[in-house]
């Protein structure tokens, strides 16, 4: 039996309760979701500067991370104001 410390316990349920967004490389996006094809989210990275995209990106180097819950967001916006931008 393993005693945690009040302090060690604090920490666990602080990281368990806090959402981790879930960050998919923009090319094994389709590994999870079937919309937008790859080539579709390259053409929203390539224009986040303009059409709002870059509330989505992630990027760690040269690797660019698509924030899921974000996505779903962004795309739920879009929707609300009547077409793309």
């Amino acid at each position: 039996m393993s005693v945690e410390s009040s302090h060690t316990k604090g920490m666990k349920d602080s990281v368990e309760s806090r959402s981790i967004p879930r960050l998919i490389p923009v090319t094994k996006w389709n590994e999870h979701h079937e919309w937008p094809p790859i080539g579709g989210l390259r053409h929203l990275v390539f224009h986040e500067g303009s059409n709002g995209f870059h509330s989505v990106i992630r990027r760690v180097g040269r690797r660019v991370l698509i924030d899921e819950q974000a996505f779903f967001t962004w795309v739920d916006r879009q929707g609300s104001q009547g077409g793309a931008q």
